[in-house]
C-alpha cells in the first residue's frame, strides 16, 4: 500500500492508492480463478461426462430436439404420415420405455454432477471458514495492539465492555454449539 501525502496538512494518508487496490483485486480474482480451474481439472472422466450431459441437457436445443423427436414418433405411429407404417402404436409403449430409460440415466448424470458440485461447495465453505478465522484473529490482534498503543501513549481507556469482549479470540466450537441450540431444526 502506497502512502500519499495529504496536501492540506502535510501528513501521510492512510488511504490506499487506487492502483494498489486494483492490483489486490486482480490478484484475488486470479487466485480464485486458479482454484476453480484446478477443481475442474481434478474431475474424473465420469464427472466431466456427467457435467457435459447435464449442461447440454439443460439447453434450449435439447428441449426443441425432444419435442421434435416425440412429435415425429407420435405422428409416425398414429398413421398420420402417409407411407410410414406404425411400429409403436398408441399408447406408444416403446416410446414410454425409451423416455423412461432416458429419464433414469439423466437423473443419474444429474446426481453425479450435483455430488461433485456439493463437494466443491464444501471445499469452498472450508476455505471461507479458514479465511474468516484468520481475519478474526487479525482483527483481535489489531484491537490488542491498538489498546497497547493507547495505554503506551496515555490515552484514556473508554472501558467499553464490547471492546474487551472483542479482544478475546473467538471460539468457533462455542459459536457452533450456540447456533445449533438456537437455530430451528
Amino acid at each position: 500500500m502506497e502512502r500519499k501525502t495529504a496536501p492540506s496538512k502535510g501528513r501521510p494518508s492512510i488511504l490506499p492508492d487506487c492502483a494498489s487496490v486494483e492490483a489486490q483485486s486482480t490478484r484475488s480474482i486470479r487466485a480464485i480463478s486458479e482454484l476453480e480451474h484446478q477443481a475442474l481439472e481434478r474431475r474424473s472422466l465420469a464427472e466431466k461426462f456427467s457435467d457435459l450431459i447435464v449442461y447440454e441437457g439443460g439447453r434450449m436445443w435439447a428441449i426443441i430436439a425432444h419435442a421434435l423427436w416425440f412429435g415425429m414418433w407420435m405422428l409416425w405411429n398414429t398413421s398420420r404420415i402417409p407411407g410410414f407404417k406404425p411400429f409403436d402404436p398408441f399408447p406408444f409403449p416403446a416410446l414410454t420405455t425409451v423416455v423412461s430409460l432416458e429419464a433414469i440415466f439423466l437423473s443419474l448424470f444429474i446426481l453425479v454432477s450435483q455430488n461433485r458440485a456439493s463437494r466443491r461447495a464444501d471445499e469452498r465453505a472450508h476455505l471461507d471458514l479458514q479465511v474468516n478465522l484468520l481475519a478474526e484473529r487479525e482483527s483481535t490482534k489489531t484491537l490488542q495492539l491498538l489498546q497497547a498503543l493507547c495505554a503506551y501513549h496515555g490515552i484514556s481507556d473508554p472501558r467499553d465492555a464490547e471492546i474487551k469482549q472483542l479482544m478475546h479470540e473467538t471460539q468457533p466450537a462455542t459459536i457452533a454449539r450456540e447456533l445449533e441450540r438456537e437455530l430451528p431444526s
